[in-house]
């Protein structure tokens, strides 16, 4: 009699499923098309296995790969085959093969140099690519599912990203010879398919424009250069409005103390600065750098398109470009919910465009240079507000006095301020931009100085009194804490002199903020805003004299020496001629005046009557050519440029994971069930 043998846990078998079965015998070189025709047909039925799939491409040894070259070039283009046909099941399930596929190529690709990524998975057949990006140009611009265009949106993004160097990658040359520019576009035209698709569309865009953008011609570079659909740029500013704002939210909402919307202040933590050691790194990073990849397309459409300058001034309501609040449930331990009037205020439909939330995101990136990616991305958005302060359109629109917005900059605490919520003032975005910049320059003056921060900074105030004084618009504000940060500059140059000429030049960084003052000092009564301005422009400067003086001895020692920086130095100090005049003049007028009235101590409104009566006597050497200065160039920023795309491919590998892919995959099998 047959004994049954027990079943145990020890002997228990468990049966592979069909499709993992196939996965094992073709990666072993088995032919399973020869006695089954039908064979792909019924692969493609057979909902596949992601994990499974992808550990047996790295089971396989880099010969063992090139000797299934064949296999798996088969494998590809049945794939590529089957996303042209009506059969909804196999095409879902050849996109996600396929996804699955590229991605584990490319990560074997980038643990062994010898793998020729594109000879394994195309062969020599380019036809391949071309016949997938036909069916690709297909789906994006047809009447299907959109989860069926975010999962060709996902496969595409998965060729782009990935290799960290784009330009190495094989097979974005196909992206370039058969251009998907046109039907990317157009789904940025309508708010629907741009609400579903926009990040992922522009991201993609960024990418692309980065191929190869200075070895040849990029297609992708000239198309977004010469784009005037008004519906397509403001979709594409919409999207990148967006991904910010949630940026800036996210890390408002991971603040500590306060409520729910309580001031910027909160953002990041800890006593500010004195040294290096004490600068606090922006706390509540939940989505920090996620939003690169949007900030790198702001920086390429400010570059390259003069059109895009329309769209900064696109207004929208707040409330319909942010997230909604998070119900308490959702809230941060110890953090109390929004109160209704902080909901309204956040729902007040106040009127907002993409260069409010650009400088409030900039007011956040900013106050963080101890990293060097903070540092990367701080140099992005000084190059990105370079760009767009270069711009005659942009600045019409940030100088136009009709068009104010109340903007919550965000402010570092320090320990000689205390930083008090009050209601931002309604204010030209220029007025907005100088406050980001001063704040910028009274907060990073450090023993590990961000020299080259500082010089874009720098430029980017010498480009907006440039246009101030060649179109004579005279802004209307307080212009005394931008002369106050630049003398606080001038001051920590002039005291850290021998430390930081080991690391930066000194004399030409001093030299464009004189001329700044030269600036105001000629031609001041042409933009600033009253007489009286220009009365307190020469207060500050009296006031400041010794700093001025220091700065002049310095470059005076170094101008009558034989060392490197001579040449600079003497520039520095001749441009400081009409600084050092005014205050030699009034200097002797104050003290004369003070002598005839018996005064030592004079108040703020003595000295400025003293001013207002003695400049007929002053004489200032006219200087021309003040305003000038170099248009930006990409090609000082390429290094940059491709640390900040490879950061940026990164952070969208890791978040194009196989979940997402199977998300969409689930909605669209479901979606074709409920059709049938």
């Amino acid at each position: 009699m047959a004994m049954r043998k027990r079943s145990g846990s020890g002997s228990k078998r468990h049966l592979k499923e069909k499709v993992v079965q196939i996965y094992e015998s073709f990666f072993r070189g088995e032919d399973l098309t020869s006695d089954n025709p039908t064979f792909w047909d019924e692969f493609f039925l057979l909902k596949p296995k992601i994990p499974q799939l992808e550990a047996e491409i790295h089971k396989l040894s880099v010969e063992q790969l090139d000797n299934m070259k064949d296999n798996i070039n088969m494998l590809v283009a049945q794939c590529i085959e089957m996303l042209g046909q009506e059969h909804h099941i196999r095409l879902v399930y050849a996109l996600q093969t396929f996804s699955a596929l590229l991605t584990t190529m490319y990560q074997r690709a980038s643990q062994d140099s010898n793998i020729n990524i594109k000879m394994i998975l195309l062969g020599n057949d380019d036809f391949k690519m071309q016949k997938l990006l036909e069916h690709c140009s297909t789906v994006l611009s047809g009447d299907v599912p959109d989860s069926l265009k975010s999962m060709v949106l996902k496969l595409l993004l998965v060729i782009a990203t990935g290799v960290d160097n784009i330009d190495d990658n094989p097979l974005m040359e196909y992206l370039m010879l058969h251009s998907l520019f046109e039907p990317l576009i157009q789904l940025l035209c309508t708010s629907t398919e741009r609400q579903q698709h926009g990040y992922d569309v522009v991201l993609l865009l960024m990418f692309l424009v980065n191929y190869k953008k200075h070895e040849s011609a990029n297609p992708y570079v000239v198309k977004l250069s010469i784009l005037d659909d008004e519906l397509a740029l403001n979709g594409y500013g919409q999207v990148i409005t967006a991904a910010l704002n949630d940026y800036v939210i996210s890390t408002q909402g991971e603040g500590s103390g306060g409520g729910w919307l309580s001031s910027l202040t909160s953002i990041m933590g800890g006593i500010f600065l004195t040294s290096d050691d004490t600068q606090p790194v922006v706390k509540g990073n939940r989505n920090s750098g996620g939003e690169e990849g949007m900030l790198l397309a702001l920086y390429e459409a400010a570059h390259l398109n003069r059109n895009f300058m329309t769209t900064l001034a696109h207004s929208s309501s707040a409330a319909a470009s942010s997230a909604p609040p998070s119900p308490p449930a959702t809230l941060p331990p110890h953090q109390s919910p929004p109160s209704l009037a902080q909901i309204q205020a956040l729902d007040n439909d106040q009127p907002t465009n993409l260069l409010v939330t650009f400088f409030q995101y900039c007011s956040i990136v900013m106050a963080d240079t101890k990293s060097e990616a903070s540092i990367n991305k701080c140099s992005l958005c000084f190059i990105t507000l370079t760009c767009i302060v270069e711009e005659q359109f942009a600045n019409s629109i940030m100088h136009d006095q009709n068009l104010t917005f109340k903007v919550q900059l965000y402010r570092l605490p320090m320990r000689h301020r205390k930083i008090v919520l009050e209601e931002p003032p309604s204010q030209p975005l220029a007025s907005t931009l100088i406050d980001l910049l001063v704040e910028f320059m009274m907060c990073h003056l450090l023993k590990k100085f961000p020299g080259e921060l500082y010089e874009l900074c720098v430029g980017v105030v010498l480009r907006l009194l440039s246009y101030q004084k060649r179109c004579r618009v005279r802004l209307a504000r307080d212009w005394r804490p931008l002369w106050a940060a630049l003398i606080a500059l001038l001051k920590f140059l002039a005291t850290n002199e021998s430390a930081l000429l080991k690391r930066h030049n000194i004399f030409v960084m001093a030299q464009q903020v004189v001329n700044i003052f030269n600036l105001f000092i000629t031609f001041g009564d042409t933009f600033l805003p009253t007489p009286a301005s220009y009365d307190q422009l020469y207060y500050e400067l009296i006031r400041m004299h010794q700093v001025f003086n220091d700065l002049f001895i310095i470059a005076f020692r170094y101008s009558t020496g034989d060392g490197e920086y001579k040449a600079d130095a003497l520039r520095l100090a001749n441009c400081l001629v009409n600084v050092r005049a005014i205050i030699q003049h009034f200097s002797a007028k104050i003290d004369s005046w003070l002598h005839s009235e018996n005064l030592s101590t004079p108040t703020e409104e003595q000295i400025l009557e003293v001013v207002r009566n003695s400049y007929d006597s002053l004489i200032l050497k006219l200087q021309e050519g003040l305003e000038a200065y170099e248009r930006y160039s990409e090609r000082h920023y390429r290094a940059l440029l491709v640390k900040l795309v490879r950061s940026a491919a990164a952070r969208a590998r890791a978040s194009s994971d196989a979940a997402a892919l199977h998300r969409h995959s689930a909605a669209l099998l479901s979606h074709y069930t409920t059709l049938t």
